[in-house]
C-alpha cells in the first residue's frame, strides 16, 4: 500500500532509518555520554531481538505471565444504542497490571537483564507504566526507581501504592507543574548519573533513538493480535481503528498492525478544557516542530519556544509532545489525529461502564468517546478501538471530581 509516496508494505524496514529518524522526526539530541549509552542499548537490542532465546523467552512471558493474547470484545449494547455501526474493543485492560504498558516493560527489563544492568529507571504519569515496570523489575530481580509528579501522585494513589508494594522506589517530583513532563526531566537527570549500571525504560514511543522504535516493536503485539482476532471474528478488516494518543505507545502498537491495510486510522488527543494554550495536551493538532527530551517531534510551545504547560483529565496524556513516529504519520496523512474534550471523555467512561460492564481508564475513554462520535457519523461499518487500560486507578479521582452519574 502506497500513501503519499510512503510504501507501507516495506514501512517497518525503512522507518526509522539508521539514525532513528521517521522522516525529519526522531533522532537523539543528547549529551555525548548518553549517546554512548544509547548506542550500547541500540547495539544490544538489534543483537538480542534477533536471538531465538530472547524471542522465545518474551513469548513465554507474554503467554504464561501477562495472559496474552488479550481478547477483542464486541460492544453489542453500545453499538445498538448508537445506530448500525458495530464497535469492538481490543482488551488491553485485561493484560496483567491492567494496561498495555507491560508489553514493552517486560521487553525492556528482559533487555536490561541480558545487558547485565542492575537497575531500571522510569517516569510515569497515570502510574500504569510505573506499575508495569515495577512488576517487570520484581519479575527479573532488578532495582527500580520511578519518578512521578506530585500532582499525579495525588490523582493516582492506588497505582502509587501498587508500585511500592512491588518494591519500587517512587521518587516524588515537585518542580514546575509536577506532572508527566517534569517526571521525565527528573528521570533523565537520574539516568545521566547512573547509565553504566541502569537502563532508562521510557514509558512511551518517545525519547532519543532507539526508544521510539523499541517501544513500538514491543507494543506491536497489540495490533498483530487485534488484526488476526478481528478477521477471525468477522471475516474482514475493520473499517476504522481508533486509539488515544499522549506519547502514543498504545496507539503505535495498535496502528502497526493496520498501516498497510485499507483501514482508516484515528489517533485521539486530549482537548481537555478547550483550545487555549494550557487547557489541553493536543500537540499534534495544535503544536509545531520542536525538540524536547532528546527527540524532534511536534510539540506545544509557549511564547519563548519552550514546552508549553499542558492539561488533561487523564494523567497519562498530559504531555506537551508526541512520539516522532506519530508526527511522521500525521504529516504524511496516513493517520488522522483529532480531539475529544474532558466532558466527552467522562461521558464515555460512564457509558461504557453502564452498557458493557467495562470500566475503562480515563486515557482509554478518550478513544471510546471518539469511537462513539465516529459511529454516529459513519452510519454503517465497524470500528475497532484500543482499550488501552482499565479504570481502577481512576475511581477515587472520578468520584471525587464528577460524582456518580
Amino acid at each position: 500500500m502506497n500513501h503519499n509516496g510512503i510504501e507501507f508494505d516495506t514501512y517497518f524496514k525503512n522507518y526509522p532509518d539508521a539514525d532513528g529518524y521517521f522522516g525529519k522526526y526522531g533522532g537523539a539530541y543528547i549529551s555525548e555520554d548518553l549517546k554512548r549509552a544509547m548506542a550500547e542499548i541500540t547495539e544490544a537490542y538489534f543483537t538480542i531481538c534477533k536471538s531465538s532465546k530472547f524471542i522465545s523467552e518474551l513469548r513465554r512471558i507474554r503467554k504464561d505471565f501477562q495472559g496474552r493474547p488479550t481478547p477483542v470484545s464486541h460492544l453489542e449494547r453500545l453499538s445498538n444504542k448508537l445506530g448500525n455501526v458495530q464497535l469492538y474493543v481490543k482488551r488491553e485492560d485485561l493484560n496483567h497490571t491492567g494496561a498495555h504498558k507491560l508489553n514493552h516493560c517486560m521487553g525492556e527489563a528482559l533487555l536490561a537483564k541480558y545487558m547485565g544492568k542492575k537497575k531500571v529507571i522510569a517516569e510515569t504519569g497515570a502510574g500504569q507504566h510505573g506499575v508495569a515496570l515495577a512488576t517487570a523489575a520484581a519479575y527479573f530481580g532488578l532495582e527500580c526507581d520511578i519518578y512521578m509528579g506530585s500532582v499525579d501522585i495525588k490523582k493516582q494513589a492506588p497505582n502509587v501504592a501498587r508500585m511500592k508494594i512491588l518494591g519500587a522506589n517512587v521518587v516524588e517530583v515537585t518542580h514546575g507543574l509536577a506532572t508527566l513532563k517534569e517526571a521525565v526531566d527528573a528521570a533523565f537527570d537520574a539516568y545521566t548519573k547512573e547509565y553504566k549500571d541502569a537502563i532508562y525504560c521510557i514509558g512511551s514511543v518517545l525519547g532519543p533513538h532507539p526508544f521510539p522504535m523499541m517501544v513500538r516493536d514491543f507494543q506491536s503485539v497489540v495490533g498483530i493480535e487485534a488484526r488476526e482476532q478481528f478477521i477471525g471474528m468477522t471475516g474482514e478488516l475493520p473499517d476504522a481503528v481508533v486509539a488515544c494518543v499522549g506519547g502514543g505507545s498504545n496507539a503505535m502498537g495498535m496502528f502497526s498492525g493496520f498501516l498497510n491495510d485499507p483501514v482508516d486510522i484515528y489517533g485521539v488527543e486530549p482537548l481537555g478544557r478547550g483550545t487555549a494554550l494550557g487547557d489541553h495536551a493536543a500537540s499534534l493538532t495544535y503544536g509545531s516542530e520542536g525538540i524536547m527530551h532528546g527527540f524532534n517531534s511536534i510539540m506545544l510551545k509557549d511564547e519563548n519556544g519552550e514546552p508549553a504547560p499542558v492539561y488533561s483529565v487523564a494523567s497519562g496524556l498530559d504531555y506537551p509532545s508526541s512520539g516522532p513516529e506519530h508526527a511522521f504519520l500525521h504529516d504524511c496523512g496516513r493517520v488522522k489525529y483529532d480531539v475529544v474534550d474532558d466532558e466527552e471523555t467522562i461521558d464515555a467512561f460512564f457509558t461504557l461502564s453502564r452498557l458493557e460492564g467495562i470500566i475503562p481508564a480515563i486515557e482509554s475513554s478518550h478513544a471510546v468517546a471518539y469511537g462513539m462520535k465516529l459511529a454516529q457519523k459513519m452510519k454503517r461499518g465497524s470500528i475497532l478501538i484500543c482499550l488501552s487500560g482499565r479504570g481502577d486507578k481512576d475511581m477515587d479521582y472520578i468520584i471525587e471530581k464528577y460524582g456518580i452519574r
